[in-house]
């Protein structure tokens, strides 16, 4: 994913109040105050209540995190909205049965004194699930021309390296994986681009809203790789089901670039999923990577490992712990690594 949030400078407003000249880039008139888009924030709020009152989650996200942009940061609205987004993101976080944590009780409740192999196996649960409830949002993503042309250059350029078939199902993998980040980006009301792909890059979700906080920005970075695990395991089951050495050679290549995308640097999906971690959490992270490291003996979880011991080391951390993004990340590690290891194509 990359973001291409952000205000442009345009032509100067009068202020209605006073009248002095406002940039078109300010929230705030310098002379008196007064709100810039005043009438446009009481829209947003009556859009807002009108999604509460419907219970559309998305909905009412999308209208504040819309008004978040019109405040002042320094205002007392932006705190209270800011405030309110943080809330509705954990409350549509929660709602979604795709990340919702095994429950405590019945059958299930087992899963729990597991730790991340409990959601490993929870998650795996809910690959069917996914499938099953996901199709249509799988199918919606390639009515839009960016990503279908970018789609069959992707697969054209593949096909001459490493023939139809399995370049079908790589970019197949890499889909997936881009649509997760579309399904959580949906699932909090931020707007963004449909998958485009890059020949030779992978492909990328160009953010029209930024997150508001880290623990957003680590769910939408960890969904891909969730969606990516799905889709290695589906090509592993395929595998075993008569798709012969093809399939597990696209399952071990989809499990290989999901761990690379977890490297916790820049706008990777590790990265993001690291910004929500505390100092010892990155830690615990960084031991989920030399476990990686132990099990399939890659020397990709070399670089994973070096890089995640300098974020432990260095840089900003929250204080505030987000037990959710520590036990996806270990989760998703472990899970990707057994995936790598079992998916030996010869």
């Amino acid at each position: 994913m990359t973001s291409t949030a952000g205000a442009s400078a345009g032509a100067a407003i009068a202020c209605p109040d006073c009248g002095t000249a406002i940039a078109s880039s300010l929230t705030s008139c310098p002379a008196c105050h007064r709100l810039v888009h005043a009438t446009t924030l009481r829209e947003l709020a009556e859009r807002g209540a009108e999604a509460a009152r419907a219970g559309d989650l998305a909905g009412e996200l999308s209208a504040w995190r819309t008004s978040l942009e019109l405040l002042p940061p320094e205002s007392r609205q932006f705190r209270t909205i800011s405030d309110r987004v943080a809330a509705l993101s954990k409350a549509a976080d929660a709602a979604e049965t795709t990340i919702a944590p095994p429950p405590s009780t019945g059958a299930w409740k087992w899963l729990v004194a597991l730790g991340p192999i409990g959601l490993i196996l929870w998650k795996f649960k809910f690959l069917v699930v996914l499938v099953l409830t996901k199709g249509k949002l799988l199918l919606l993503g390639l009515t839009k021309s960016t990503t279908l042309f970018s789609m069959l250059l992707a697969l054209g350029v593949y096909w001459t390296t490493w023939g139809l078939p399995f370049a079908f199902g790589f970019v197949i993998s890499i889909y997936i994986h881009e649509m997760g980040h579309v399904a959580a980006l949906h699932r909090f009301g931020i707007r963004a681009s449909a998958p485009m792909f890059i020949p030779g890059v992978g492909a990328l979700v160009r953010l029209r809203q930024s997150p508001a906080n880290p623990y957003e920005d680590a769910r939408v970075g960890l969904a891909g790789p969730w969606w990516g695990l799905g889709a290695a395991i589906a090509a592993y089951t395929g595998s075993l089901a008569g798709g012969g050495p093809l399939w597990a050679a696209i399952a071990k290549t989809g499990a290989w670039i999901n761990l690379f995308n977890l490297m916790p640097i820049w706008q990777l999906d590790g990265g993001r999923g690291f910004a929500a971690m505390t100092r010892p959490d990155r830690w615990l992270a960084a031991g989920a990577l030399a476990a990686g490291w132990m099990i399939t003996g890659d020397g990709l979880f070399v670089l994973l490992l070096l890089v995640a011991i300098g974020q432990a080391f260095s840089g900003s951390a929250p204080t505030e712990r987000d037990s959710g993004a520590t036990t996806q990340y270990v989760a998703l590690t472990i899970a990707l690594s057994l995936v790598f290891k079992i998916a030996q194509p010869f």
